[in-house]
């Protein structure tokens, strides 16, 4: 088991590594998902000298992390982590801290419309959703919103990207996204936590956090007619990924098993009802 310490904290935070694994220092502190989890926190527990605060008489401590399980990607890149941090108070009371660390990721609601829809309305929006494989859910076929990242040129990229360029032309640049996290979410005051403006699916155990962006785009209606009856979700022997397209009114419950997709949808109605989008 290796060995070492945090630099610039009080007390001194000890990191301890399993056997088997192997990460220094440098790479841990340069990992971009072990500084965002580690900067929220510290800011986090910063916030406990204020009188106001909950834990303000018996504020809680990070102590020690241990790294439990590290998950490597191609060409040996730091992927995953997996480690238990120990955050307790003088009364050795201890808050959860086990944590899966992978860091965030970026969600698209794609709506589609035809030209000859009444401007401003919501007659006859569709939105694109994927199947595919989520082994982690135990499922060869999860209904979803398109997730991904975005690429150094400022394009939506990854598999679902590549996927709905493949099937319908379609290039989604950053010039022609809403942000509808960041919109709902507005930068916190000093005095609040410095969180994502994004969604946490699963933040009892895990740092992920997604932006919801919005796409909206008018097509022609025979395009629209023509990808309807394309667009249907049935896959191709062996294919891994494939789109449908299915009405904006009932994604809530066409892919109501995924969070993005529920969290998608209740920004869209939400910003819509106050007239942001």
């Amino acid at each position: 088991m290796s060995k070492f310490t945090l630099p610039d904290m009080k007390p001194e935070v000890s990191i301890n590594v399993a056997q088997g694994n192997e990460i220094s220092s440098e790479e841990l502190l340069g990992f971009p998902a072990f500084k965002t989890w580690l900067a929220n926190l510290k800011h986090s527990l910063s916030l406990q000298n204020k009188e106001s605060h909950t834990f303000f008489e018996d504020p809680y401590v990070l102590r020690s992390i241990h790294i439990q399980c590290i998950d490597r990607f191609g060409g040996g890149r730091l992927g995953f982590l997996k480690f238990q941090a120990e955050v307790t108070n003088a009364s050795n009371e201890k808050l959860p801290g086990s944590v899966f660390l992978r860091g965030g990721s970026v969600a698209m609601m794609l709506i589609l419309q035809p030209e000859d829809a009444p401007k401003d309305s919501e007659t006859d929006k569709y939105v694109i959703l994927t199947l595919q494989a989520r082994v982690p859910a135990g499922s060869l076929a999860f209904t979803e919103i398109p997730a991904g990242m975005i690429d150094d040129n400022g394009t939506f990229a990854g598999a679902a990207a590549k996927e709905i360029s493949e099937e319908t032309g379609l290039e989604i640049p950053t010039n022609e996204l809403l942000d509808m996290t960041k919109l709902a979410l507005p930068a916190p005051p000093d005095s609040d936590e410095k969180l994502q403006a994004a969604v946490y699916p699963s933040c009892g155990g895990c740092d992920e956090y997604i932006p919801i962006f919005l796409w909206q785009k008018r097509i022609p209606k025979d395009q629209l007619k023509e990808w309807q009856g394309k667009l249907t979700g049935l896959r191709s022997h062996g294919e891994k990924i494939t789109l449908m397209l299915a009405r904006l009114e009932d994604i809530w419950k066409v892919a109501g098993r995924d969070a993005k997709t529920l969290a998608a949808w209740a920004l869209y109605q939400g910003l819509k009802k106050e007239g942001k989008v």
